[in-house]
């Protein structure tokens, strides 16, 4: 924590008499004599900043305003501002308008009266950084807690589509099995919503930006929020624009944003209802409406529901289950976008409509060249390009996690081996080289990143596609995963098509 005060006034000997006042009474300073120092101090850290009225002409006034403008979410610097004709100032009357944080004294001011102010300030600066301390220990709990929750869905998730291709198998474990899954979808989404608000507090979410159809982002949308509003006897209509429309856009948070405004459309219409969702384009933008016969909303509820958190109340009062921050994720990807959303409602009982626009629609002479398609279809089984069977390699501590995923390949009649540690996937690549291994990250003693880097300095295992199986899904463990010799990162609990949809590929040239 920073806790020494910047002094700007580079005129006379006012810098060196509070410099002289703030060391006796024990306040750490430094004196800047021009406003480039104050802006290279200023991005080495301050507890605070005194200045004289008459130095701001120099450059400071636009050092501090910039400063106070792209601070952080958590930081309010405090400035005190000396000053000999108070308010009366323009100079003074800018600064209260534009300065944030900012304390006026007239001068000449009591040493007393210049202490106590400052140490004031400080103990106001003081409980900022504990602010910031207490959001940076959150976010670490957070992604923790994601990782520790993906650990057990992982085999959750597995032993379900195991237990649905067994044959011949009793309708009332396919039941069973459609439950578990469907269930398990759920929580997962709870845990990603969960790690985003994380990493878009902080600051971390960084879109990945790439060309895709809106027909396939439109499946997928309808691909995840199909079965909720069958099994509420909700009439989902879609419409989307007959002719290819081709975006650039995250696809990911794209899906994201919609899937949680239609979610959230299902979770507050009443069973037999019926919900709209169209897409249109104009130009560059994309708009998206989606219209439900909902509880709908009072007027005073159509900001609100943005903020973390918030929940609409339907007229008993009582919230519906969730987070509340399904609707405040789908803002923030939209303004990511650079896009809006926008709720109305005619009032309670009559429904609510939402509005999303999103500037991501390329060009007409780049959309000739969409074909429109959806996502692609799951494997079936993955098969190489000789009759030989695939050999594959699963690797994990979690050893639930291990034989589970084991099981779902040996049903494919691929060659199946098992290690529950680094050293044992070594070894077990010496022994039968694999053409896919299936590794996870966090193992005791020789993690995954380790195991990767030394399986691709192996002769008999350089063109293995190597996939990482993790808990971990934020950018740095994706970043050491490449470094590591990783083809792929696949976030727990993944669903086992999507990686029999790499198991398919032959050995691959390695990408990272």
């Amino acid at each position: 924590m920073e806790r020494r005060i910047l002094i700007f006034a580079p005129g006379g000997r006012d810098a060196e008499l509070t410099e002289q006042v703030l060391a006796a009474a024990q306040i750490p300073c430094h004196a800047c004599s021009s406003a480039d120092e104050l802006a290279a101090a200023l991005q080495a850290g301050a507890a605070g900043v005194l200045a004289v009225e008459e130095a701001l002409n120099t450059g400071a006034f636009g050092v501090l305003e910039d400063f106070v403008n792209r601070q952080p979410p958590w930081s309010d610097l405090p400035i005190l501002l000396l000053t000999r004709r108070g308010i009366d100032s323009p100079q003074a009357r800018q600064a209260v308008l534009r300065l944030g944080n900012l304390t006026l004294l007239e001068r000449p001011v009591l040493t007393l009266t210049l202490v106590t102010v400052l140490q004031a300030q400080l103990r106001a600066r003081h409980k900022q950084y504990q602010v910031r301390e207490a959001e940076q220990r959150k976010d670490e709990f957070l992604a923790s807690l994601g990782h520790e929750l993906r650990n057990p869905l992982a085999p959750i998730r597995t032993s379900a589509a195991l237990l649905r291709r067994m044959t011949p198998t009793p309708p009332e474990l396919q039941h069973i099995g459609t439950v578990i899954e469907r269930q398990t979808g759920h929580l997962t989404r709870l845990v990603d919503d969960l790690l985003d608000v994380a990493r878009i507090t902080s600051g971390k979410v960084e879109l990945q930006y790439a060309q895709l159809s809106l027909a396939s982002v439109i499946a997928h949308v309808e691909e995840l929020c199909t079965e909720a509003a069958a099994s509420r006897r909700i009439a989902l209509a879609i419409a989307q624009p007959p002719q290819p429309v081709l975006l650039h856009a995250d696809g990911a948070r794209l899906v994201q944003l919609l899937s949680n405004v239609l979610s959230n459309a299902i979770k507050f219409t009443p069973e037999g209802g019926h919900i709209a969702l169209q897409a249109t384009v104009a130009g560059e933008l994309l708009q998206v409406t989606v219209r439900d016969n909902g509880i709908g909303m009072e007027a005073e509820a159509l900001e609100r529901i943005f903020n973390m958190f918030e929940q609409n109340k339907p007229g008993s009062g009582q919230l519906k289950a969730g987070l509340g921050i399904g609707l405040s994720l789908a803002r923030q990807f939209a303004l990511l976008h650079g896009g809006s959303i926008t709720a109305s409602s005619a009032g309670l009982g009559l429904g609510s409509e939402f509005t999303i626009r999103l500037p991501v629609v390329l060009p007409a002479q780049a959309n000739a060249k969409a074909n429109g398609q959806g996502r692609p279809a799951a494997a079936s089984a993955p098969q190489g390009g000789d009759s030989r069977r695939k050999r594959v390699l699963v690797v994990d501590d979690n050893h639930d996690a291990a034989d589970s995923l084991s099981a779902m390949f040996a049903t494919l009649d691929c060659e199946v081996g098992t290690a529950y540690d680094g050293y044992a996937a070594l070894a077990a690549v010496e022994n039968d080289p694999p053409d896919l291994v299936v590794m996870d990250l966090s193992m005791p003693g020789m993690d995954g990143y380790e195991a990767a880097r030394l399986i691709r300095q192996h002769p008999v295992a350089h063109d293995a596609v190597l996939v990482a199986l993790s808990g971990w899904g934020q950018d740095d463990a994706r970043r050491r995963t490449g470094k590591a010799g990783f083809d792929y990162h696949l976030v727990k609990p993944v669903a086992f098509d999507t990686i029999l949809e790499l198991a398919q590929a032959e050995a691959v040239p390695h990408r990272h």
